[in-house]
């Protein structure tokens, strides 16, 4: 075998290895971008999930549902096309089967009670993590401008109201143990943490009301039955505050 041919065929031999070694990097890294956007889609539905499984039933209203439903849904279709092995048609039933719920107002969310700081800081987090998944799918043209900013102000307005609940468990307790100035101080706290949301028109109304209490408390150092008068009234309208979602809805105000 000639010399040339030798040259030849040993070039056509390292060139080969150097196709081969290319295409397997090659599925090598399409194999890995696969699984990250696996990873991340599996993620995505996984927190929204959660979020939806874990905040207080208080805190959500339909909308907000209906946008961590959305999540869930976009991750799962994402996966579809990924051809994964994960239990995406499951899960999919899962978010149309929520879904019917929420629209029929037969979902199970029971609130919690805010009785611990603990408690609070928990929820409170829960809180800021949907404000970023709400921002983020704004961000990503998944939800329109109006809805994200309806949305991320109300999260917002939860965020503080996280606290204010905090401040009025302590208020009754307070109460129940006949610390009056113990109380009075845990309601100027509530109102302080609704004074941040003060474009809500619910905050303002809180606000408003436990000033009041805070007057009734003061005055009734000297009358205590007009005290648990009054209080048993606030404590009925702090707790069914966000059960009228509608009326918050119409306040346009709030959306502008």
């Amino acid at each position: 075998m000639e010399a040339t041919t030798i040259v030849i065929v040993l070039a056509a031999i390292v060139a080969l290895s150097l196709v081969i070694i290319v295409v397997s990097q090659m599925r090598e890294k399409a194999r890995i971008e696969r699984m990250r956007k696996i990873r991340t889609q599996r993620d995505n539905y996984n927190r929204a999930f959660r979020l939806l499984s874990e905040i207080p039933g208080q805190y959500l209203n339909s909308g907000l549902k209906f946008i961590l439903l959305k999540q869930m849904e976009d991750a799962c279709k994402n996966l579809v096309t990924l051809k994964t092995d994960k239990p995406v048609d499951e899960w999919l039933n899962t978010v149309k089967q929520t879904r019917q719920q929420v629209l029929d107002k037969t979902d199970n969310h029971p609130p919690v009670k805010i009785d611990s700081p603990e408690k609070s800081e928990q929820v409170k987090e829960q809180l800021n993590n949907l404000f970023k998944l709400i921002e983020s799918m704004h961000k990503s043209g998944r939800i329109d401008a109006p809805t994200a900013k309806q949305n991320l102000k109300y999260v917002l307005f939860l965020i503080h109201k996280t606290h204010a609940d905090l401040h009025v468990f302590q208020a009754r307790d307070h109460i129940r143990h006949n610390e009056i100035r113990k109380a009075i101080h845990s309601y100027h706290s509530a109102s302080m943490e609704m004074v941040k949301s003060k474009d809500n028109p619910l905050a303002l109304k809180a606000v408003k009301s436990f000033r009041t209490r805070i007057k009734e408390l003061e005055a009734s150092l000297h009358d205590d039955d007009t005290a648990k008068e009054h209080g048993t009234k606030l404590d009925q309208e702090w707790d069914n505050m966000l059960q009228d979602e509608e009326s918050w809805k119409k306040r346009k105000d709030f959306d502008n």
